[in-house]
């Protein structure tokens, strides 16, 4: 499996499909009626934290040099909150040694995410960190929350109708080009003619820095 490959399970083109179908399945087969509206917000504030660190710097060039920080790593955030809730919710019925294999496995694949963002020269090292515990911070709060909720069991139909969106986004590939509406909707917001960009925002440091751009 290519690091490409592995950095689309942090793609908004895959999590938010996959983000409405938890969405969907959530009232069938909670216990809670809430639940489903606690995912949404978690699920909706780690976008939205993730959106506005964008806009901040690439609109108005809040960020940091020190650190190399242009925003939070939207892959590294958005699937840290939603891998850990999905496998949650499809191993609710397990018994509770493999319920917490496929939790951990849960919180694995963010952190595979968040390497290969590192691996790609998307994002800096600490782009990625403050998104991977933004995002667990979320999942986690939510996970906590519903310690106490029932889940219904799946059946292998069931199982493999819940995963059949995902896989076959995968398989597409296609990304979401969020970042190019957040860079768009940044200088609008802004009044520039182009968004901040992280050349712009490390053009003082010493030459032979190794732009992530």
């Amino acid at each position: 499996m290519s690091w490409r490959t592995i950095t689309y399970f942090g793609d908004s083109m895959l999590l938010i499909p996959t983000a409405i179908l938890i969405a969907l399945i959530l009232p069938w087969k909670s216990s809670d009626r809430r639940t489903v509206w606690f995912w949404l917000l978690a699920f909706g504030l780690a976008g939205l934290i993730v959106s506005v660190s964008k806009i901040l710097f690439m609109g108005f060039g809040i960020g940091s040099a020190r650190f190399n920080f242009t925003g939070f790593s939207g892959h590294s955030a958005m699937s840290a909150t939603l891998w850990p809730v999905m496998l949650w919710l499809l191993s609710g019925r397990l018994p509770a040694f493999w319920r917490g294999v496929a939790v951990t496995i849960g919180y694995m694949v963010p952190l595979l995410v968040g390497a290969s963002r590192l691996v790609l020269l998307a994002h800096s090292k600490s782009e990625v960190a403050s998104g991977l515990l933004i995002g667990f911070t979320l999942s986690t709060l939510f996970l906590i929350n519903q310690r106490n909720t029932q889940l219904k069991g799946f059946s292998l139909p069931q199982v493999s109708a819940a995963l059949l969106l995902p896989l076959v986004l995968i398989g597409h590939g296609r990304i979401a080009p969020t970042q190019n509406f957040l860079a768009h909707l940044s200088a609008d917001l802004a009044g520039l003619e182009k968004p901040w960009t992280r050349a712009d925002l490390l053009k003082q440091r010493q030459p032979g820095y190794q732009s992530f751009e």
